[in-house]
């Protein structure tokens, strides 16, 4: 096992607040039980059930609608990402992270990825050349793997691929050594409140960096990092010696997501040539432009990961003759004009809206004159039984919601799971 001191200096002696119950918090839990047993540590979480089962004798507990009120009762906060603080006066300087944490400990050792689309297809990619090309390569971060789950298995020569989401970048005071920042659309507004501070979330994963270390981005962000001291790889630029055939990831989107990938594996420092072969082996991730099937002579494809109108439109752009579209979901209050814009200049035979999102949508579509035939749904069982009374043989059915689905299921995992299950059954 690697040394943590940077972590033990930082908890050492401190009262810690797990801000957050959930994967996250409880890992934090077992860390600090286990390395640092005599701590006084408190537990908040807005969700009483989500605590069911702590010893209150040794763990302070906070619950309810006050709940971050804990905050001042602790020397230092473990958020986790789902918790924002963007309605409350707190003192910062308390607020750490998991995330914040292993990224002071295992800087030099971490490619971290992220974009508002792209970043688990990225992330999942170069684990995937890292491990198929003999590297002792992890997976962690936002794909679902708490980071400190992993430090007792690694060794000088792991090297960590970490997904981060806007809301893991939020408070830290380091960037990794190789930070990869695909895209910044608008989302997460519930989270952050402003698209500027969600924006500048994004950008830590670089604004951090010392000039040994290497920004792998593109011409948009150019002029937020001409005062960086770290190297720059613009990766839109970048043309390997790749046979596109034998890929398995279509789209434009994934060209430049396979250019970020490899783009970052060489600043740091392994051979491109040696990991192009394992390209051909990757396969794509579910619920991202998923082919699931023929069924009942129509082709239905899933990409419940998409949750914003550029999502949609790069699925439009890459599955061709869509005849029905699902849109629509929970409303965070984004911007559609660009998926309104490009739906009047290439409509679809069919479209079917839910949720308030969908609302806003078909709106939208309606006042701009919109001309194809438009539907309304409440459920995705309602929106097979329209697809089923409309559809002809050849047809293609995409779900590409452009919102997100919390108004109906616990993640897009749900959604794009109960579409599939669906479709096998048309």
């Amino acid at each position: 096992m690697v040394k943590i001191n940077v972590i033990f200096k930082k908890l050492r002696g401190k009262s810690i607040l797990i801000l957050g119950f959930g994967r996250e918090g409880r890992s934090s839990l077992a860390f600090i039980q286990k390395y640092q047993p005599h701590a006084v540590v408190g537990v908040a979480d807005g969700n009483a059930l989500a605590m069911n089962g702590l010893n209150t004798e040794r763990i302070k507990i906070y619950s309810g609608e006050n709940y971050l009120d804990a905050i001042n009762d602790f020397d230092i906060v473990l958020k986790t990402p789902g918790i924002s603080l963007k309605d409350k006066d707190v003192d910062l300087s308390k607020i750490t992270s998991q995330t914040d944490l292993f990224l002071e400990e295992f800087h030099d050792r971490i490619i971290g990825v992220t974009g508002t689309k792209g970043k688990s297809t990225t992330s999942t990619l170069i684990h995937h050349l890292l491990k198929e090309s003999g590297r002792d390569a992890f997976l962690v971060g936002n794909i679902g793997v708490p980071v400190f789950d992993i430090i007792e298995k690694l060794t000088q020569n792991s090297i960590i691929v970490f997904e981060l989401s806007a809301h893991q970048l939020q408070y830290i005071h380091r960037s990794p050594h190789i930070g990869i920042l695909l895209n910044v659309f608008e989302e997460h507004l519930d989270h952050f409140g402003t698209f500027a501070a969600y924006r500048d979330a994004k950008l830590n994963i670089i604004k951090k960096m010392g000039d040994k270390d290497w920004a792998v981005t593109k011409e948009d962000f150019s002029f937020e990092f001409a005062d960086s001291l770290a190297h720059t790889i613009n990766f839109e630029y970048y043309n390997y010696d790749i046979d596109w055939d034998k890929v398995a990831l279509n789209g434009e989107h994934n060209r430049l997501n396979i250019n970020a990938a490899l783009c970052a594996c060489y600043a740091y420092g392994i051979p491109v040539d040696e990991l192009i072969p394992h390209l051909y082996t990757f396969e794509p991730l579910e619920h991202r432009q998923e082919l699931v099937g023929t069924f009942g002579g129509v082709t239905f494809y899933n990409d419940s990961i998409s949750t914003i109108p550029q999502a949609a439109i790069a699925a439009l752009n890459t599955i061709k003759d869509v005849k029905f579209l699902l849109l629509g979901g929970f409303d965070r209050e984004i911007d559609y004009t660009p998926l309104v814009e490009h739906l009047k200049k290439n409509p679809v035979r069919h479209l079917l809206f839910t949720g308030n999102a969908g609302k806003r949508m078909f709106d939208m579509l309606k006042n701009v004159g919109y001309q194809g035939d438009m539907n309304v749904f409440c459920d995705l069982q309602e929106a097979f039984s329209i697809v089923k009374n409309k559809a002809e043989k050849g047809d293609v059915c995409l779900l590409s919601p452009a919102a997100a689905s919390y108004d109906q299921y616990k993640n897009f995992e749900e959604r794009g799971k109960m579409f599939k299950e669906l479709a096998s059954k048309f």
